[in-house]
């Protein structure tokens, strides 16, 4: 089911009801990647890439100098240029520098003979950390939007730059409080650059990945049923599921909502709230799947979001690991909780507001993190009123659940609306016309095989796990040659089922 991911002039191309999608700026900037999982660059790439890893397992130097050597190779991919230009191998260097330096301040930290200095080489790594990102990401936008005066130029934005910061801020911390001790320089290279969760993630902390490097995982007891549900289910998301979406309602919704009526607008937003958790969780299921074949696990990074009945029960399954991030390191660092019940609503909105700007350098990401900040901090001062008033939790019947479960969902749903829509306008138009535009009947995009899919994408969450779990250990125990034929056909059907051409992960904006 590989394919070509571009058409030469780096645009998106699609077949659906004879349909096109105008590149948008988020195309325009990463218009030269080429590296996606996928594509047939990525099905030539990865079996190379899997032989050769057990092949070298035993010999654990040669294993990390080659899967550190590949993962650079799988980041150059991601530009264009000509192999041995510095247009395609800059931002590889800039992975490389921020490599050094975080290991040089870590084993300064690790060497400090006090507290204080200790401190001090913290703090310079996180801020060498934090203005490497902040120069990347948000130049733009304080020149742009906060009108600090700075050079005109047009900083371009390095694939999974927040990705990788974050993982390095996650080793500097963790040794600044004694979680880890630092390791060898190669040992870091390897756990920062490793391919499958270097441009979207999860983000995998250093204490999590780089104890596996120490052991010497058997080929014969690798979890390959498992690896590969993962993946069929992470290629069915993306190419069936999110991709559709996007070229069928959502990308030309969003583009002109005046254009469209109420309903086309309120159903390209519900779109969009299954394209992009099919979007981003399907790259994370083929990531977990590819690592697991290499013999590395990752963290689960979503647990049936759409399932929620709160805002802080969404947060814990959506994005785990970038809420557990933002919790231990950001939350956490604020004063969490321990400084009184005002403070801790702040501290809970400055956490969401960061977080949105993490997403990107715009308003629209401030006001998604401070509508997730301000209801979660709602939830928690409702929950607090209650105990302070020594009232005990209403009883947890069907009807309640299933209140609280529309209405954490349409919160969420609504945010969206500023995630995805290109500009702050862009989402008060979209607004407007769902509140306003009811007398212009349904509209043409809205259609009853749409409907269906979004209905099946939020009831395949509410699927136990258990269930799939038995179908995973079934299909295990199957014969190689039946479960070569069923992934065989698996991929067949995606291929044939999903639109032509393969758009850019939305996460690796990010």
């Amino acid at each position: 089911m590989f394919r070509f991911d571009l058409t030469p002039n780096g645009s998106r191309r699609s077949a659906i009801r004879g349909g096109g999608v105008r590149p948008s700026r988020r195309d325009a900037l990463y218009h030269g990647i080429a590296v996606l999982f996928p594509t047939i660059q990525f099905g030539i790439f990865f079996p190379i890439v899997f032989v050769a890893s057990w092949l070298l397992r035993p010999r654990p130097q040669r294993w990390k100098l080659f899967m550190v050597a590949a993962s650079y190779v799988f980041y150059a991919f991601a530009y264009k240029g000509g192999w041995f230009t510095w247009q395609r191998w800059r931002f590889p260097a800039l992975l490389a520098g921020v490599t050094v330096a975080n290991q040089i301040l870590v084993v300064g930290i690790f060497e400090a003979r006090n507290r204080t200095v200790k401190r001090i080489w913290m703090t310079i790594a996180v801020l060498v950390d934090l203005g490497c990102l902040s120069y990347f990401k948000y130049y733009n936008f304080a020149r742009d939007s906060l009108k600090i005066p700075l050079p005109a130029k047009q900083v371009i934005l390095p694939v999974a730059i927040s990705f990788f910061i974050f993982q390095a801020l996650s080793y500097v911390i963790d040794a600044y409080r004694d979680n880890l001790r630092p390791t060898t320089l190669l040992d870091f290279a390897t756990y920062l650059s490793f391919f499958p969760h270097l441009v979207a993630g999860p983000i995998v902390r250093a204490r999590e990945f780089l104890p596996q490097l120490r052991q010497r995982p058997d080929p014969r007891h690798i979890d390959a049923s498992r690896a590969f549900r993962l993946i069929v289910a992470g290629m069915f998301k993306k190419v069936v599921i999110a991709d559709k979406l996007s070229v069928w309602i959502v990308d030309t919704v969003f583009a002109n909502p005046k254009g469209h009526t109420a309903l086309e607008n309120l159903f390209s937003v519900y779109a969009y709230a299954i394209q992009i958790y099919a979007d981003f969780s399907g790259y994370t299921d083929i990531a977990i799947g590819a690592a697991l074949l290499l013999g590395i696990r990752f963290p689960t990074n979503f647990d049936s979001p759409y399932t929620s009945t709160s805002l802080q029960e969404f947060w814990r399954r959506w994005h785990m690991t970038l809420s557990r991030w933002l919790r231990d390191y950001l939350y956490i660092s604020l004063g969490g909780n321990r400084r009184g019940r005002v403070m801790t609503y702040v501290n809970l909105m400055l956490t969401m507001v960061i977080g949105g700007l993490w997403h990107g350098a715009s308003w629209k990401f401030v006001v998604w993190g401070g509508i997730h900040g301000g209801v979660l901090a709602i939830e928690r001062l409702i929950h607090d009123r209650r105990a302070a008033l020594g009232f005990t939790e209403p009883e947890d019947t069907p009807t309640r659940r299933a209140l609280r479960w529309l209405l954490t969902f349409h919160i969420v749903c609504f945010a969206w609306i500023f995630f995805r829509a290109s500009s702050f306008q862009v989402a008060l138009d979209m607004i407007n016309r769902i509140a306003t535009g009811w007398g212009a009947g349904a509209g043409r995009l809205v259609t009853v095989s749409l409907v269906l899919i979004i209905v099946a994408m939020l009831a395949s969450q509410f699927v136990p796990e258990w269930t799939v779990e038995a179908v995973q250990a079934r299909f295990s125990r199957l014969p190689l040659a039946l479960q070569g034929g069923t992934l065989a056909i698996c991929f067949f059907l995606i291929e044939h089922l999903g639109p032509l051409g393969v758009a850019p992960f939305i996460y690796f904006q990010f």
